[in-house]
C-alpha cells in the first residue's frame, strides 16, 4: 500500500523527477507504519526503477518507463489562470460572487490520453506597488 501510494505519487508528477523523498521519519509518521516497512516500500520503488538512494544523500524519485507499463508523462502539464469565485467557491472561500480567484489546473497524461485532471483554487492577492 505504502510503495502504490508514493507510486503514484511520483507517476504523476507529485514528486517530480530529481526531488528527494520525504525523510524516513515523516514517512513512517504519515503511514503510521514502521521505519522497516518504509525502507521496504522504498526497496520496492527501487526495484522498479522508480527511486534511487545515494549513501548519505537520500532517496530521489527516478522516473523510468518500464517495459509493458504505459507511458506515463513525467511532467504534468500546468495551466493558471484568473477565474470569477461562482457560489460554490465563493462559500468555500468565505467571499462574494464574482471575487478573482486563482485555478490552477494540473493533466497528466497516459500514453497521450488524458488520466487525470486536478484543479486547485486560492484567493488572488495583487501585489502592492511601494
Amino acid at each position: 500500500m505504502i510503495a502504490n501510494e508514493l507510486r503514484e505519487r511520483i507517476e504523476s508528477g507529485a514528486i517530480p523527477p530529481g526531488t528527494l523523498l520525504p525523510a524516513e521519519s515523516t514517512l513512517t509518521a504519515e503511514f503510521r507504519a514502521a521505519r522497516g516497512t518504509i525502507r521496504q516500500a522504498i526497496a520496492v520503488l527501487r526495484e522498479a526503477g522508480l527511486v534511487a538512494t545515494e549513501q548519505g544523500r537520500g532517496t530521489y524519485a527516478h522516473l523510468r518507463r518500464q517495459e509493458g507499463r504505459p507511458d506515463k508523462s513525467p511532467h504534468p502539464e500546468t495551466r493558471q489562470r484568473q477565474v470569477a469565485a461562482d457560489p460554490e467557491l465563493a462559500v468555500l472561500f468565505a467571499v462574494e460572487v464574482g471575487t478573482t480567484l486563482i485555478e490552477q489546473e494540473l493533466v497528466t497524461r497516459t500514453n497521450g490520453a488524458v488520466g487525470k485532471v486536478v484543479r486547485t483554487y486560492r484567493l488572488f492577492r495583487a501585489k502592492r506597488s511601494e
